[in-house]
C-alpha cells in the first residue's frame, strides 16, 4: 500500500507529515520506525499525522522516530500549522488540539509561497520550575532538564544527554536534556531528545523551556536562542501562578512530497 506524504523541517527538526484523510489507515509503531528511518526509511525525527476536528481547525498527532506517541513538539506544532495554512484546513490564525492541549498558532509571514513559512506557535503555560543547585526542571508540554555550562561547542551532548535522560530522578519516562550556554546578546543551545534517543539540530519545547530558565536564573528575556539549527525567539509573562503567553517563533519549510510504500 502506497501513501502520500510531505517532508517538513523547523530548524533542522524534520518530520513526516500525513493527512488522515489521505492516507485512510493507522500506522503500527513499526511502521512509524522504519518511515523515519534515515537508511531505510523517509528519514524524520518523528511524524505527526494532521486530522480533521469538529472543535477546532484541526489535531496534530505526533509520534516520535521510535513510534511511540509523544505529547507536544514545539517545531512539530510550526510544522504542522503551516501544513493546514498550506492545505485550507486553516487562515493565518489557527488553534488546534495536540496531546498536551489547545494551541494557537500564527502564520505571520509567508516568505516562499507554500514552501518557506514564519510562524509563532502558543505552548502551553509553566505552573512548576524546579531550580536546583545544577539544573532546572520543568514542563513545556514534555519534560526539561536545562542546565548551563561552558565550552558548549566542545559538549559530548550525546553521551551526557542520554545518561540524564535514563536517570532514575526522572522516572520511567525520562526527560530531555538541554545543555545552554548565555552570551551577552544570544543563548546558545544543544539538545538530547528522548524518543529520538540522539542529539537533534534543534528542539522548540527545549528551547522554550531553556528561554524561562535563563530568564529566572539571570533576568535577560528576548534574547535570541541559537540551536544548531537555526534560530528562534520566544516571548512570554510571569505571574504569581507561572509563565503564560508563552509564543515560540520560527521558520518552518516545506523540503519535499511524494508516495512511499508501506
Amino acid at each position: 500500500m502506497k501513501i502520500k506524504f510531505q517532508k517538513y523541517q523547523a530548524n533542522g527538526n524534520d518530520f513526516i507529515m500525513l493527512v488522515e484523510k489521505e492516507t485512510g489507515i493507522a500506522l503500527a509503531e513499526k511502521q512509524i520506525t522504519k518511515l523515519c528511518d534515515r537508511h531505510f526509511g523517509i528519514g524524520a525525527d518523528g511524524l505527526m499525522v494532521l486530522r480533521n476536528s469538529e472543535a477546532y481547525d484541526f489535531e496534530m498527532h505526533y509520534y516520535n522516530s521510535d513510534g511511540k506517541k509523544a505529547s507536544m513538539c514545539g517545531n512539530g506544532g510550526r510544522s504542522i500549522a503551516s501544513l493546514a495554512y498550506s492545505l485550507g484546513y486553516a487562515g493565518k490564525r489557527m488553534v488546534f488540539l495536540a496531546s498536551d492541549g489547545v494551541h494557537e498558532a500564527i502564520i505571520e509571514k509567508e516568505i516562499i509561497k507554500g514552501i518557506l513559512f514564519d510562524v509563532s506557535l502558543k505552548m502551553v503555560d509553566v505552573e512548576k520550575v524546579k531550580q536546583l543547585p545544577d539544573h532546572f526542571f520543568l514542563n513545556t508540554g514534555v519534560p526539561h532538564y536545562v542546565e548551563f555550562v561552558e565550552g558548549l561547542a566542545d559538549m559530548d551532548v550525546v553521551n551526557k544527554g542520554r545518561q540524564i535522560r535514563f536517570d532514575n530522578r526522572f522516572g520511567a519516562e525520562g526527560t530531555n536534556a538541554n545543555f545552554i550556554e548565555v552570551h551577552h546578546d544570544r543563548i546558545e543551545i544543544r539538545t538530547y531528545e528522548r524518543g529520538v534517543e540522539d542529539e537533534t539540530l534543534s528542539c522548540g519545547t527545549g528551547v522554550t523551556a531553556s528561554a524561562i530558565a535563563t530568564f529566572i536564573k539571570t533576568g535577560k528575556k528576548g534574547l535570541p536562542i541559537h540551536a544548531r539549527g537555526g534560530s528562534f525567539k520566544v516571548n512570554f509573562e510571569q505571574q504569581e501562578a507561572g509563565f503564560v503567553n508563552v509564543w515560540l517563533r520560527g521558520p518552518a519549510e516545506k523540503v519535499f512530497e511524494g508516495e512511499i510504500d508501506l
